[in-house]
């Protein structure tokens, strides 16, 4: 397909774009884009409080923020599925997973979801979503699928039962909780419900009309993109001072953010180095395809346990392993996530500046007894987004969920990969603009013999 069609096309768009007024706005242009990003595979339950608190005209708001959160979605049962549950002082499984359909039959049958207008059992409503509606019966995937679940709870109440012990049954099992609490609702509930960290994960509006601004934040939050390919190094300390039992805790830490990333042979690439007074490459960049081997691989690192040569390690990265030699490809982002317990015993600043200059994407995390002087010079600006620190080596697991490596750009639909399903999206659109355009041709001819 050549360049210059696309262009063309752009520009046909443009045009397109003022000239149809309504028919298709700027908020259209921006979802055929957005059509293009895949989201990662999920299920996703909605747990919806409709106690009779929520008056009808509010039920309606939440229902609108559910249609667009699903529109943002790639929903399909090897992707996406999602399903609703529906409570007050019972619950009831309107929408299950193994229902999943296209996003206008999901659509409409949100729309037809009524409230039941009693008491607010939200305990009630996670257990039944943790026993039925995230159970295989229901359509849920097996957790060796590599499929997040997750839950968002929107409630404006305080619950007539307990939460927190069958909140935290959830999460053991894996489910991740986002809480959305309107208006009245007790701050403390959302707070017992909701996953690490809090301030991501619990989310507080005055009234039901303004629900809607948390649509972009869970589109967000579900988004995997299509042009995903990254190469990923970890550079991991393995000096004395770690120590055996947080050097398990660290290889652990390596393979909750794995869980993260889009492993695969167009997706994700991983390498660890570790050091200590010397550099050893554990595996290099494409050595392992999914995940299953390389968290296995990971498990199996050996713990070196003697010096910290930060410096010199970051040199090893940037002269190695992001060459091709070491797997790494041509055109494709490359991110390094160092991680340091201590003071290094050698200069990092020339391999850290390099690193950076080379257009590496670097992340410092550190631990205990880390410099963090050290650590901000090793960061990419903005090194607020590119620097962790903490002084327990169990809180790590925080810093995962908050290190954000697959990030879905803005994509330019002239430059997209997916250039297959925007073709087809622009025929349509051209199909609709060609009936406009021959719309206003009769009238201006109409206007003509009215003139002569």
């Amino acid at each position: 397909m050549a360049p210059g069609w696309l262009q063309v096309v752009c520009l046909l768009l443009l045009g397109m774009r003022a000239a149809q007024g309504t028919t298709m706005d700027m908020q259209n242009a921006a979802a055929m884009a957005a059509g293009l990003c895949n989201t990662r595979p999920t299920d996703l339950v909605f747990i919806v409080d409709s106690s009779r608190s929520v008056r009808p005209s509010e039920f309606e708001q939440v229902k609108v923020f559910l249609a667009k959160v699903i529109e943002g979605l790639d929903v399909r049962p090897d992707a996406t599925r999602v399903g609703v549950v529906n409570y007050a002082s019972r619950v009831k499984n309107e929408i299950s997973l193994k229902a999943t359909r296209t996003k206008a039959a999901l659509t409409k049958a949100v729309s037809k979801i009524e409230p039941l207008s009693t008491g607010t059992m939200t305990g009630l409503a996670i257990q039944f979503a943790l026993n039925v509606a995230f159970s295989e019966a229901e359509g849920a995937r097996v957790k060796s699928q590599g499929v997040s679940k997750v839950a968002i709870i929107v409630t404006d109440g305080r619950p007539q039962d307990n939460v927190r012990e069958v909140a935290a049954r959830a999460r053991d099992a894996g489910i991740e909780i986002f809480a959305i609490g309107v208006g009245r609702v007790d701050m403390n509930t959302l707070k017992q419900m909701a996953s690490e960290p809090l301030e991501e994960h619990t989310d507080y509006v005055e009234s039901y009309s303004l629900i809607e601004k948390l649509t972009k934040k869970f589109q967000e939050a579900f988004c995997a993109c299509s042009n995903s390919a990254t190469d990923v190094v970890f550079l991991i300390d393995g000096s004395k001072s770690v120590r055996p039992e947080n050097f398990e805790l660290v290889k652990k830490w390596i393979n909750q953010i794995v869980d993260k990333l889009d492993v695969a042979e167009k997706g994700a690439h991983v390498g660890l180095v570790q050091y200590s007074s010397t550099v050893r490459q554990e595996f290099p960049l494409g050595r392992f395809n999914n995940k299953k081997d390389l968290k296995e691989a990971v498990k199996k690192m050996d713990y070196m346990e003697r010096g910290t040569m930060t410096g010199q390690a970051l040199n090893f990265i940037v002269e190695n392993s992001f060459t091709v030699n070491q797997g790494a490809r041509p055109g494709v982002a490359k991110v390094g996530i160092v991680f340091t317990d201590g003071r290094s015993q050698d200069y990092i600043g020339d391999a850290a500046r390099k690193a950076k200059e080379n257009g590496f994407k670097m992340y410092a995390v550190g631990v205990g007894n880390a410099v963090e002087d050290e650590l901000r010079e090793i960061a990419s600006e903005p090194i607020a987004d590119h620097y962790f620190y903490t002084a327990d080596f169990k809180a790590m697991t925080q810093i995962a969920k908050k290190l954000q490596i697959n990030v879905c750009p803005e994509e330019n639909p002239c430059e997209c990969d997916s250039i297959v399903k925007f073709q087809k999206k622009v025929e349509d659109a051209l199909q609709a603009l060609t009936k406009k355009l021959e719309s206003v041709t009769k009238r201006i001819a109409a206007l003509e013999n009215k003139i002569v």
